[in-house]
């Protein structure tokens, strides 16, 4: 019995190292993906941060909070739909956060509108984004697969 449960902790920890190592890249990639032609702009909420440094501590907080909410989605009996939602929020939440990082260090020292930030934080998203979320996605699902307590 003893053994069974430090099996099972074991793998437990083993699988939600690798989500968390997993959307902590898969975050700070596609950011440097999709924004890094902005690497060298001074952002307008912090002047002395570099591009780098809100990268990394976001993507590290992103990753703690979507291992969470993947781990609540988990409990879902439908695959496709679990698939479907984490597709999604990694979507809207890489997107919000390009968006973010379009205002901050673009449109906010000039004079676009919404939909021309829109616009833009699109057309520089969207390779990445979708690229790297399904990519993201099948890799979790691979991992969650694997590392099932037994």
């Amino acid at each position: 019995m003893n053994e069974n449960f430090q099996n099972n902790t074991t793998r437990l920890l083993k699988k939600y190292s690798l989500v968390i190592i997993l959307l902590f890249t898969a975050t700070f990639l596609e950011v440097y993906w999709a924004m890094g032609s902005f690497s060298e702009k001074m952002s307008s909420a912090c002047l002395d941060c570099s591009l780098a440094e809100d990268v990394c501590f976001m993507s590290l907080f992103r990753a703690f909070s979507l291992t969470l909410l993947f781990r609540i989605l988990y409990f879902l009996k439908n695959q496709y739909l679990q698939i479907t939602i984490q597709l999604l929020f990694l979507i809207g939440i890489w997107f919000l956060w390009n968006y973010s990082i379009f205002v901050e260090r673009e449109s906010s020292w000039s004079t676009y509108d919404f939909n021309e930030e829109i616009h833009y934080t699109l057309s520089f998203s969207v390779l990445p984004i979708l690229v790297l979320s399904c990519t993201t996605v099948f890799v979790f699902q691979y991992i969650s697969k694997k590392y099932e307590p037994k």
